[in-house]
């Protein structure tokens, strides 16, 4: 089993795939090291580490790493992290791809994945929001939103603000299911 930073990183060089990784180097990934690992690859390799906040969290805190952001949420015990942890994490994502991936293996498993997915589309910040609506989504197709009239509000005044394409992409996703 891996239990260090180091070994997961051995693990994250022995999947890089050069062709995806200058394939999102050229479409503006904002991460200084990208192996390119494929999103099943990271599953895999995530399997065989051990679930540790702390380790997560280091993994986290590695904000130039693609893979090390991708897989730390999938190690963080959903049961014991607090809401400041994962608002932290939500509002520190750098892409798209790191919003999906963190809400689909973290966020939205969470106790209060509702509040928390409410309180970051009231964000300003484009990737906060994103992530929000994201979270909401995620939400939604699980059958886990509690109170639909809200969303549904939300949902409505997000429309009238005229939010970029893929925002409104999303909108139009939660609507379908609702």
């Amino acid at each position: 089993m891996l239990n260090d930073i180091n070994s997961i990183k051995k693990e994250f060089f022995a999947f890089r795939n050069g062709i995806i990784a200058d394939g999102l180097r050229n479409n503006g990934d904002p991460h200084q090291y990208i192996m390119g690992c494929q999103l099943v690859d990271v599953i895999a390799i995530a399997s065989r580490v051990e679930h540790s906040a702390a380790l997560a969290q280091e993994l986290w805190n590695d904000s130039k790493h693609r893979e090390c952001r991708m897989v730390a949420s999938m190690l963080y015990p959903c049961e014991i992290i607090d809401y400041n942890t994962a608002h932290d994490w939500a509002t520190s994502v750098e892409s798209k791809e790191i919003a999906d991936v963190l809400c689909h293996r973290l966020l939205r498993r969470l106790t209060f994945a509702e509040a928390l997915g409410f309180d970051l589309v009231a964000s300003s910040e484009y990737l906060v929001k994103y992530t929000g609506w994201r979270l909401i989504l995620n939400l939604v197709l699980n059958g886990n939103i509690k109170n639909l009239p809200s969303v549904k509000d939300a949902v409505l005044k997000e429309r009238v603000a005229q939010p970029q394409q893929d925002i409104m992409q999303l909108l139009d996703s939660i609507s379908e299911e609702l």
